[in-house]
């Protein structure tokens, strides 16, 4: 084990309590940074003492066993007995993904209980996993991004090693694990960061106070805190790649942003372990610079959250028109999304009032930098009642729905328990200990939704353990119908994408749509193949630009061709071949 270090610029003092053992740190220069002159076998509970005051847990914890609050525990990486060696990686070109959180996944709601059911991903044909996050927050249950120690894991997830040992076995299946991580701030509850030193400045604001300290004195420690907890994700713990949290809200106004210098150390890693590694961002800037090489003047990160295609799906299938929906809706704009992947690309934004993004160039930019989806936990969970979009919409539209992400140039992403249309929710949910914490969380929901109109009595209470409880799978539910027919659908189209090259062709430049809004009928062009829709309440026949071969798939049986004319049942999709 390393010794015990510590950066506490702030402090005059500093302590090492090692198992109830004060020992004195040194300073080492200038730099800001203290270490002891002892080491501390696995597991043991060690915290740091600032000029005098309570222990405190190490800022950058490995394990935290005993809950947020309490004293660390050291952890061996060595001690892990890896069965991977021989795991060549598994990059994101060609991928289908799937969003899984933890806590809900399973009854159990931990990390080996999901492994045990990496079966049912393998069938559906998924590449790889993407993990909400794990780092250790306060209470049992949560999302996930209230996390206090972002090098921790969740302990009531199994800790570190359960993580290793489900990223063992996934690669085992030949899956890649993705994991979300949280960079633009930290939970309200176990966060001693400030404490120790200039972790964050008011120099930038976010929607959760003080911006992490990017960019002003004392942020070269910050930045290679994020840098250096990204690698170690990605290298001691085996993953393949992280999804990164609402990087709008990373601040930096340095020459060298935070992302392109990760975006370089990521690839730098990369070479080192000879396997592919990546990042995946969300944002809301709309500006393709993000997923353009560095070598190409861009920021270098691998892949980006497409959320106007999601937005565009979304408001054509259900007619919503509210908040963000405001300007989409029409075939037209989700025909602008599959071909140039921003609806505002530049253009008027109602909703932000103001004109939004830039173009994104489709000959140079492939869509597999582009995730697409029809949902995901933040669609989902960020409704008031926590209602997947099964809820709401018919068979048809639901099948429309998976075809259309299942088979555009983007990657496509799944979120868990949608290719069976589940039909439990997945609702907002936190177990905070701290009374006043937990009453401060529960009144806040149900203010912002009485605030648009909803009765704050209706809004489940995050504290509520049955809000979290209601929010798990039901395994029983895909071996009956309607639950059933879906999942036998997002097979088929999944085995259809992997089958027929045209339908993952990231080429941009290469898509094309026919609307008939009148008809509400939409035809994308995919190579020799068309997926066709009729969104209408009515039959439709749609003429194609040639002679079909045959149909691959259809959402409805009585789906019929006939040389170029296709039948197409009310609220239906087909996939057909030319000849």
């Amino acid at each position: 084990m390393s010794p015990i270090r510590v950066w506490a610029p702030r402090a005059a003092r500093v302590g090492l309590v090692l198992e109830g053992v004060e020992h004195e740190m040194a300073p080492e220069g200038e730099s800001g940074w203290w270490a002891a002159p002892v080491r501390a076998g696995h597991g043991a509970r060690y915290a740091f003492r600032l000029d005098g005051g309570e222990p405190l847990p190490d800022p950058r914890s490995r394990w935290q066993p005993d809950g947020v609050h309490a004293p660390s525990a050291a952890y061996d990486h060595a001690r892990f007995a890896w069965t991977d060696g021989r795991w060549p990686g598994r990059a994101l070109p060609g991928a289908v993904a799937y969003e899984l959180h933890v806590g809900t996944f399973t009854p159990e709601g931990t990390l080996d209980a999901a492994g045990e059911r990496l079966d049912h991903l393998l069938g559906l044909g998924i590449t790889h996993v993407e993990l909400l996050p794990v780092a250790a927050f306060d209470g049992p249950h949560g999302w996930g991004y209230d996390g206090a120690h972002l090098g921790a894991v969740h302990q009531p997830y199994g800790g570190p090693d359960a993580l290793k040992r489900f990223v063992d076995r996934a690669h085992a299946a030949g899956l890649g694990v993705v994991l979300d991580v949280v960079y633009n701030h930290l939970g309200p509850s176990g966060n001693y960061l400030p404490a120790f030193g200039p972790y964050f400045t008011d120099r930038h604001q976010t929607p959760w106070g003080a911006a992490v300290n990017l960019d002003a004195p004392g942020s070269e420690e910050v930045r290679r805190w994020i840098i250096d907890n990204a690698c170690a994700w990605l290298r001691d713990f085996h993953l393949d790649g992280l999804r990164l949290d609402a990087v709008h809200a990373l601040e930096d106004d340095r020459a060298l942003h935070l992302l392109e210098e990760l975006a370089a150390e990521v690839d730098a890693l990369a070479v080192a372990l000879n396997r592919p590694l990546f990042l995946v961002a969300e944002s809301d800037q709309n500006d393709p610079r993000l997923v353009t090489p560095r070598e190409a003047g861009g920021l270098g990160i691998h892949a980006q959250w497409s959320d106007d295609f999601h937005h565009a799906l979304h408001a054509l299938l259900t007619g919503e028109r509210q908040g963000y929906y405001a300007d989409f809706g029409s075939l037209a704009t989700l025909a602008h999304t599959l071909t140039r992947v921003f609806l505002h690309d530049g253009s008027w934004s109602s909703f932000r009032g103001r004109r939004h993004g830039r173009p994104v160039d489709a000959r140079r930019i492939p869509g597999w930098r582009f995730l697409g989806y029809l949902q995901d936990h933040d669609q989902v969970g960020n409704r008031a009642n926590g209602e997947r979009i099964s809820a709401t919409l018919s068979p048809g539209r639901l099948a429309i729905g998976a075809a259309l992400v299942l088979t555009a140039p983007f990657t496509p992403m799944l979120f868990m328990g949608e290719e069976w249309a589940a039909a439990t929710p997945w609702a907002f949910f936190s177990s905070f200990p701290d009374p006043e914490l937990g009453r401060a969380v529960s009144e806040g929901r149900r203010r912002e939704f009485a605030s648009h109109g909803w009765d704050a009595a209706e809004v489940p209470d995050p504290q509520d353990p049955g809000t979290f409880a209601s929010s798990k799978l039901d395994w029983s539910e895909p071996g009956r119908e309607p639950h059933a027919s879906a999942l036998a659908w997002y097979r088929r189209l999944i085995a259809l994408r992997r089958q027929h090259g045209e339908l993952s062709d990231p080429r941009l430049d290469r898509v094309r749509c026919a609307v008939d809004e009148e008809a509400r009928t939409l035809v994308v062009h995919r190579g020799r193949l068309r997926v066709a829709v009729n969104l209408d309440a009515a039959p439709r026949t749609i003429g194609l630009d040639g002679p079909g071969r045959g149909l691959l798939a259809a959402s409805a049986g009585d789906a019929a061709l006939a040389g170029s004319v296709l039948h197409l049942p009310a609220e239906s999709v087909a996939i057909v071949e030319l000849a």
